[in-house]
């Protein structure tokens, strides 16, 4: 199936500058939600989806809307893996990686190191009374959580937010940076090496991990396999959920009452997790290529059509979310794309879900007494999108 590289007859042809959506990719959005819909960006080389319904349907239709894009900066930085195939090859990878994430083994497996981990960075933290949430906890938090579910026993939490951020912006590179490329390249190299070497040692002695679990899956997966989706798992695990949290933390940090109220009632970390999906996507959009002609939005797409669904952008659309450009957790109950959908939904959200509501939300804001935002935060990026940094004091202990 070739890509085509060009605007579908009909489709029209709306430019968008890439920095300005890196700024602030709401405006476009919604502008394009009015007016086009289904639209070809020259500057992204690919038809932009944005309507919530349009979305759902296409991820509906694995079929038709297929993950196998011809020309994938995902496969550029990784090399094959699950979220680049269609079942049943991508059945296949995703049952041999799948089972130490569900809901079970979080709680039983993978919790208690959780919490352990958010009580020595805030031990750390406490007696600073200044830091930047997103360097100093969040990124090493949720980096350290990750080695430990996938055995990654030979990594540190600062190996794997480097590995992740250099693979994310190889991902997002649509301006073809070659410094970009080079990180990438470095990164993926250093991640294979790291994973040959564990899968040796779990495949004498299986310690429930995910390298475990595919190692000795019941389909065995190959080591190059085993490396490309840890690959991918590093990139989704690192940045999900501390871009969650953050701009979870940044929104409760501005509303100081929304945040004593969260304090009383904790089944309401749940609700502000959620909301903070919806709002502000940490992951924007992801690519799929049509294999046959189909009709969506009011236009035909020949096969071979590449085109983008912009999450973010139905996670705003006004005729599914009221006042959708505002954080608000009492929001009538209406699903969230943020975690995608169909076969392909996100294999990390209960461990997302867990270790942003259970502990890292709950422990920072019981634990550092008068914490308050020290200057304006900046959020960035529109393929992945977060907080830069997050810069607050607190009550020194």
């Amino acid at each position: 199936m070739t890509a085509l590289t060009a605007a579908a007859p009909g489709a029209p042809v709306v430019e968008l500058d890439l920095a300005e959506l890196r700024r602030d990719p709401y405006p476009a959005y919604a502008r394009l939600r009015r007016e086009a819909p289904l639209a070809w960006v020259p500057s992204v080389g690919r038809h932009l989806l944005t309507r919530y319904h349009d979305i759902v349907r296409a991820e509906k239709l694995p079929e038709v809307f297929s993950s196998r894009e011809e020309g994938s900066l995902l496969l550029r930085v990784t090399g094959p893996n699950m979220l680049r195939e269609d079942d049943p090859a991508h059945r296949r990878l995703r049952t041999a990686a799948e089972p130490p994430v569900r809901p079970r083994q979080v709680r039983d497996l993978w919790a208690r190191g959780f919490e352990e981990n958010a009580g020595r960075l805030l031990d750390e933290l406490a007696p600073r009374g200044t830091a930047d949430l997103i360097r100093d906890f969040a990124e090493p938090f949720v980096a350290a959580n990750l080695a430990l579910v996938l055995g990654l026993r030979n990594a540190s939490a600062a190996d794997i937010g480097a590995w992740s951020q250099a693979m994310m912006d190889g991902n997002s590179n649509y301006a073809d940076d070659p410094d970009v490329w080079l990180r990438a390249a470095n990164a993926t190299g250093a991640v294979d090496a790291a994973v040959a070497e564990m899968a040796e040692i779990v495949r004498r002695e299986p310690d429930g991990s995910v390298i475990s679990s595919m190692v000795h899956a019941p389909e065995p997966l190959e080591l190059a396999e085993i490396q490309n989706n840890i690959k991918v798992i590093i990139g989704g695990g690192v940045n999900e959920p501390r871009d969650l949290f953050g701009v979870g933390a940044l929104a409760l940090l501005r509303r100081p009452e929304l945040l004593a109220r969260v304090q009383q009632d904790p089944a309401a970390w749940r609700r502000v997790f959620e909301e903070a999906a919806r709002w502000i996507s940490p992951i924007g959009m992801y690519p799929r290529q049509l294999v046959q002609d189909f009709e969506i939005a009011g236009t035909t797409l020949p096969a071979g059509s590449r085109v983008a669904l912009v999450i973010a952008s139905g996670n705003r659309d006004e005729s599914v979310f009221e006042r959708a450009e505002e954080f608000d957790i009492d929001r009538p109950h209406q699903p969230h794309l943020a975690f995608g959908g169909g076969p392909h939904f996100c294999m990390g959200a209960w461990i997302a879900r867990h270790e942003v509501t259970a502990n890292a939300w709950p422990q920072l804001f019981g634990r550092l007494k008068g914490l308050r935002l020290d200057d304006d935060c900046r959020l960035d990026g529109w393929v992945f999108r977060g907080l830069t940094s997050l810069n607050v004091t607190w009550q020194a202990a």
